[in-house]
């Protein structure tokens, strides 16, 4: 089924916040300050140090730290209004007359369940295709392939920034809907049982897709089937209209039934949606990609296996959004930058340059191979280096999947030292191929020096760990923000924080 954007644009929602709009959805709330600038509102932001002008700071009260004690910072950077708690009006007392008067007030009896609460109310009144996006990995590029096709097409969207993919982040992205967007694109991810389904109810997608399952967040989630299970709670919420995505190429997503229409994509001929005659080299991909009965020549830029799967699940949701076959063949050719994923950066080493593969933002044992065999496919004139950190959250059988990285590291031939960081790698060690050069060390500032010693010209590092391990500090040091940044392809079973 296919449904034509341009036609999805019922009546002419203007969404300008006012007080209606939030008393309606929270009866209780109480105004106070300059209310009359509540309609030049922009959106919402919980970071006091990134808000924009004219954003509502939303006071979230976590385990570390609480927003209250941000509002000043909050207001002397932008804020146009603050979301706070009634017990906590006291915390305006930090704030100036001059403060107090340029800003208006939205007091209720609990900030987090009052800012879902609002999101729930915002996704009622939308009339506009919502997409989700969920799996172990891939979930980013193929949300930044989709979002660039509907722009691309001329058709304003919402999508989730960066990596919001909790129920917060897309609390946060469905309260950035505007009267001209005609689609909302949500990355939802999970780290424990349950999780998606409350997402679901909150999101409420038209049309979602399961990029892939890995082995990622087994201590929350369970088993491989327990995760695919989790995972594909996001059709839960479906209506009679609506059409899932998944990866046909996995038993465990493709040999169960659904209540609801699906497309498989993959590289086995029953998929609707293909990829054949694949072939890998150091920095390209070529295919042909299939979408029913039509047929596209592309090439990738990127020899990262796992790439395929993002680029058919982005096709197929384009599919269903009307966007024509032909830009979605463009767009998915380009490169699509994603920090922390497989990205490519140069650091200035003995007066020449080293290139680091930055693929830390998380890691999985999926994450980590394919990120290992794409590694070997690359060409350098110097020393391949791995350093290879923790992967985390993988409970009781964590020992078995370390041992398994240090085993699959014979597919790696040309790697000439890894670098091990962190408790489980302990494991890889003593499972690593025989004569290859290997340092184990306690954390990455460990790594750091040791790699500083075995740097040169011409060398090639891949860094890939857990986010929790601190990896990113190794390539913050190395690499400066204005090291060009060479490649910036995500590959498909790239790790996240929520998956």
């Amino acid at each position: 089924m296919i449904v034509s954007i341009r036609l999805i644009i019922f009546g002419d929602f203007f969404m300008h916040f006012s007080c209606d709009f939030f008393s309606t959805a929270l009866p209780s709330i109480e105004f106070d300050g300059a209310i009359n600038r509540l309609v030049s509102a922009s959106g919402f932001a919980v970071d006091s140090r990134k808000i924009a002008s004219n954003e509502i700071f939303v006071a979230l009260s976590g385990k570390r730290s609480d927003g209250h004690d941000f509002i000043k910072q909050a207001v002397e950077n932008g804020a146009c209004g603050l979301l706070i708690e009634k017990s906590r009006r006291n915390a305006l007392d930090i704030l100036s007359k001059q403060e107090l008067k340029n800003i208006f007030i939205l007091l209720v009896d609990n900030v987090y369940e009052s800012f879902l609460t609002l999101a729930r109310s915002r996704r009622s009144q939308l009339t506009i295709p919502v997409v989700g996006i969920t799996g172990s990995v891939g979930k980013t590029t193929t949300k930044e392939m989709l979002t660039a096709s509907l722009q691309r097409a001329g058709m304003k969207c919402v999508a989730s920034v960066g990596n919001q993919n909790t129920l917060l982040g897309a609390a946060m992205t469905l309260l950035r809907v505007r009267s001209d967007d005609v689609a909302v694109i949500c990355e939802m991810g999970i780290s424990k049982r349950g999780e998606m389904a409350e997402l679901a109810k909150l999101v409420r997608p038209n049309f979602a897709a399961i990029t892939t399952i890995g082995h990622a967040h087994m201590e929350g989630l369970g088993s491989l089937v327990d995760i695919a299970n989790e995972k594909r709670a996001i059709f839960s919420q479906f209506n009679e209209t609506s059409v899932g995505v998944i990866n046909g190429d996995m038993a465990v997503l493709s040999a169960v039934s659904y209540q609801q229409p699906v497309i498989r994509v993959g590289c086995k001929m029953a998929n609707q949606i293909q990829a054949r005659k694949i072939h890998h080299y150091p920095h390209t991909t070529t295919c042909v990609i299939k979408i029913y009965n039509e047929r596209y020549q592309i090439s990738l830029p990127t020899g990262h296996a796992g790439h395929i799967t993002n680029v058919l699940t982005a096709i197929a949701l384009g599919h269903l959004l009307g966007i024509p076959h032909a830009l979605l063949i463009d767009v998915v050719q380009e490169t699509h930058c994603v920090a922390g994923r497989f990205e490519s950066r140069q650091a200035i080493v003995n007066n020449g340059t080293a290139t680091f593969i930055n693929d830390c933002y998380n890691a999985s044992p999926e994450s980590s191979k394919s990120a290992l065999l794409a590694f070997e496919l690359m060409e350098s004139r110097g020393k391949k280096i791995a350093v290879i950190g923790d992967m985390l959250e993988l409970g009781v059988k964590a020992p078995f999947w370390h041992r398994q990285i240090g085993r699959f590291l014979r597919k790696v031939p040309s790697l000439q030292l890894v670098i091990f960081v962190g408790t489980h790698m302990q494991w890889a060690a003593k499972t690593k191929p025989y004569g290859l050069a290997m340092i184990a060390v306690a954390n990455w500032q460990e790594a750091k020096v040791v790699l500083a010693e075995h740097l040169e010209a011409d060398s090639f590092v891949l860094v890939k760990g857990s986010r929790g391990v601190g990896l990113d500090n190794i390539i913050h040091s190395f690499c400066s923000t204005d090291a060009p940044l060479i490649m910036t392809n995500e590959h498909n079973i790239s790790g996240v924080m929520h998956v």
